[in-house]
């Protein structure tokens, strides 16, 4: 190749998150620092450069191009390699985006950065108050973006032409928002708007609406707000009549609200706080995080704001809206601390359209803080705990999807549906998976509706094809039978993957396990479809992505009336009572939270096997054993039984669950089939219902027997371990089903298995849950075979 003496050109391709991230700017400044000529363009599969130099200026260049990217940037691959030179001078130009085939990754939508809060705040500033204040290290991104490449014509943005101001800022390579897309002042940007209704004539427009809004929020009042991702109901957390207003009309029952609090200093004053929920909550995703609230909380906030919870799901501002409906330093007194909730009504998806909002949302907002910018694609706030000292997801949304996650094998170009609770799909091709925001429960048309319009999106977006579909096996499942649909229509084939199967394999393959070697999958969750036609949910299954073998799982109970017996957690304590051949005795606390004759409609049905499908669920366990200790009868939300007696066991709890004094004084029993040694061990809860019954009778109060009940669960669970190592060696144990969102249970699980030698795998970037159903779905069904 013929050369220019003492310069050297190369072409370089970096993959990754790299649109919508400021990496054009990065990298033109970067070619500037060292002197280099050349361009640097987006195109479908990321950012694409030449640069020419001196040998040393291009190394250096190509150095740090991976090494020291842009705060939002996610480089994931960097290609380069010689082409000839052209002596182009130094002139270094960014070129407009082109098409073409490839992939690029887009970035979530990430909390309002520092540099950008200071300017808000700052009186002499040109965007002082501008409640939609970007610039390219922090923004919308995901729920703006319609199409790739990442420009601005390609976003919700492009009805907003930029003012001479902006568009100056935007050319500026030294400008800290040169080329940032959502750029925007209040000259050119989108407005705000408080409606009290559709007909609202005269609405405030602007710092008018504001001030309207926070004076309504300190007056009781609830405010829809609409946010990046979409609408959220928000009211004073400090107000008691408030909060009961907004529960009531939401139909919340007693499901917590999270709470968005205007400073770190705050959420100290309202819950506990450590190192690494601290990081969670000031870092760029700004997730929910759950802390464990004072004693002193009550003081500040509402009781019904979390009634019964020792737990606050606590945010802070991640809009500059949010920052300024909270108060800037010289703002009029309003509440610091409010209620954030999705907007919707119960079971539906998120509202994100405008006009849709005034109609869905009436009766449940007394007005409405809207702006123009359009929301392309819903998306929810994320819910975090801290575990052992790791993230676990609850709910993985806004800050986090849609970045992928990557696989340990490659996949065929396919759309994994996911589960009917708490749903998300998953898209997949190669060795990315994309998986979706949260959708949420699939009960009904809209979020139906919502799921649809939300996979178009994704695949458009990721340039998945799919060549495969993917369900649950569940029958009834409202998102397989959408997955049989659209098979049909689009003639491509279906899958179905076992439910507990996929919940294994999700967490495996999120810790990069290629499945050439088996894992013990403890697969503990509420409900899913057996092989035999049970409600499985207590497994312990022998698996990689090709296959399982069930090794063990929890005595079959009846689970009578279904949905009745999930509703009314009772009902399950008196079918476990019954089969392990115990009396229902009114000193019971769950014998007494029925009538004498449903005491006697349930013993005949139980008798007579009416209505009564098999179970083997963990999660109905635990309902059983937070009724029969008094805890909890009825459920108004998902995994509320369970929820309260996990936290009825951290009550007064000073050291880890397995080092407890009465470690020993709940045990389940190990059974085998002696007429079919190859049959899977059956885990026997009768002991520890028998022992359980005999210790509320003797008044033992419910925190104890919560905590003796966590340690025969932890206790049983490094039983089965040793026992599965033993006969097969396999030592590495997954953890994964939404009982392990029960930090207590996994941390004490995780405790006894490390110490036993096992290598231990615990969510950490998807959730244990159903929302990380898909990914497993995916990486069974849709692997690549050689």
């Amino acid at each position: 190749m013929s050369g220019i003496p003492g310069r050297e050109r190369r072409h370089v391709t970096v993959t990754g998150v790299v649109q919508g991230v400021g990496f054009r700017p990065f990298v033109y400044t970067l070619a500037e620092e060292h002197g280099l000529s050349g361009w640097v363009t987006n195109n479908a599969g990321g950012v694409e450069a030449e640069v020419e130099g001196t040998a040393a200026a291009v190394a250096a260049f190509c150095d740090r191009i991976g090494t020291r990217p842009p705060p939002l940037a996610v480089v994931e691959s960097v290609e380069e390699r010689a082409v000839p030179p052209k002596n182009d001078g130094s002139v270094f130009t960014i070129r407009p985006s082109s098409g073409g085939p490839g992939r690029t990754l887009v970035s979530p939508d990430t909390a309002t950065c520092d540099a950008c809060m200071s300017e808000l705040a700052d009186p002499a500033d040109r965007r002082h108050r501008h409640p939609f204040i970007t610039c390219t290290h922090c923004g919308p991104r995901f729920t703006v973006v319609t199409a790739l490449p990442y420009d601005r014509a390609n976003t919700t943005m492009a009805g907003f032409p930029m003012c001479a101001d902006c568009a100056r800022e935007y050319a500026d390579p030294a400008d800290r928002r040169f080329h940032a897309q959502p750029i925007a002042c209040r000259a050119c940007g989108p407005r705000l708007t408080l409606r009290t209704g559709p007909g609202d004539l005269r609405a405030p427009r602007d710092d008018e609406a504001l001030a309207e809004a926070r004076r309504l929020l300190a007056d009781g009042a609830v405010v829809a707000v609409k946010g990046i991702g979409g609408y959220h109901l928000a009211c004073d957390a400090g107000d008691p009549a408030a909060v009961r207003a907004l529960r009531k009309r939401k139909n919340r029952g007693g499901k917590p609200f999270a709470v968005l609090a205007d400073s770190p200093e705050t959420v100290r004053r309202l819950a506990h706080l450590g190192p690494a929920e601290e990081e969670l909550l000031l870092g760029p995703r700004r997730p929910v995080v759950l802390l464990r609230r004072r004693d002193t909380t009550l003081d500040a906030i509402a009781p019904g704001v979390a009634p019964g919870s020792p737990d606050l799901g606590l945010l802070l501002p991640y809009t500059p809206l949010h920052r300024l409906l909270l108060g800037l330093p010289g703002d009029p007194p309003g509440p610091t601390i409010l209620v954030m909730t999705s907007g919707n009504r119960s079971g539906e998806p998120i509202v994100t359209d405008d006009e849709e909002a005034l109609t869905r949302l009436a009766g449940l907002a007394d007005a409405w803080l809207t702006h123009d910018r359009p929301i392309h694609v819903p998306c929810d706030d994320s819910v975090v705990r801290v575990c052992a000292g790791a993230e676990l997801p609850v709910r993985r949304s806004r800050g986090y999807a849609p970045f992928p996650v990557a696989l340990p094998v490659p996949v065929l170009p396919a759309l994994a549906v996911g589960g009917d609770l708490k749903n998300t799909f998953c898209a997949g091709d190669g060795r990315y998976a994309w998986l979706s925001a949260h959708v949420g429960d699939m009960d009904d048309l809209a979020t139906l509706t919502a799921f649809e319009r939300a996979t178009g999106h994704l695949t458009d977006l990721t340039a998945v094809a799919p060549r495969l579909l993917v369900a649950d096996r569940h029958p009834g499942y409202r998102s397989a039978q959408w997955a049989v649909r659209a098979a049909a229509a689009r003639g491509l084939p279906l899958r179905r993957v076992q439910h507990h199967h996929a919940h294994v394999a999700s967490c495996m393959a999120e810790h990069g396990l290629d499945g050439s070697a088996p894992v013990i999958g403890l697969a503990f969750d509420g409900t899913g479809y057996g092989d035999d036609g049970a409600v499985w949910g207590g497994e312990v299954l022998l698996a990689d992505y090709d296959g399982y073998r069930r090794f063990a799982h929890l005595r079959y109970v009846p689970l009578p009336g279904g949905d009745a017996a999930v509703r009314n957690p009772y009902r399950m304590a008196l079918s476990h009572l019954r089969a392990a051949d115990l009396p229902w005795t009114v000193e019971l606390p769950c014998a007494a939270a029925a009538t004498p004759e449903e005491r006697r409609l349930l013993a005949r049905q139980l008798e007579r096997d009416l209505n009564c499908v098999p179970t083997s669920s963990m999660g109905r366990l635990f309902d059983a054993v937070s009724s029969l200790a008094g805890v909890c009868h009825r459920v108004e939300y998902e995994a509320q039984a369970a929820m309260e007696l996990e936290n009825a066991a951290l009550g007064d709890l000073t050291g880890p669950l397995a080092d407890d004094e009465r470690d020993d004084a709940y045990r389940f029993i190990l059974r085998t089939d002696r007429q079919d040694p190859a049959a899977p061990l059956i885990a026997d809860p009768g002991p520890v219902l028998a022992a359980a019954a005999a210790d509320v009778r003797d008044g033992v109060a419910a925190g104890p027997v919560a905590r003796r009940f966590h340690r025969a669960v932890v206790a049983l669970v490094q039983e089965v371990c040793a026992v599965a190592r033993d006969r097969t060696g396999i030592r590495t144990v997954a953890l994964s089903g939404g009982v392990f969102c029960n930090a207590l249970l996994t941390e004490g699980c995780a405790a006894v298995l490390e110490r036993d030698a096992f290598t231990v795998l615990r969510h950490r970037r998807v959730p244990p849950n159903d929302g990380g159903l898909a990914l497993g779905q995916l990486i069974v069904a849709a692997r690549a075979q050689d």
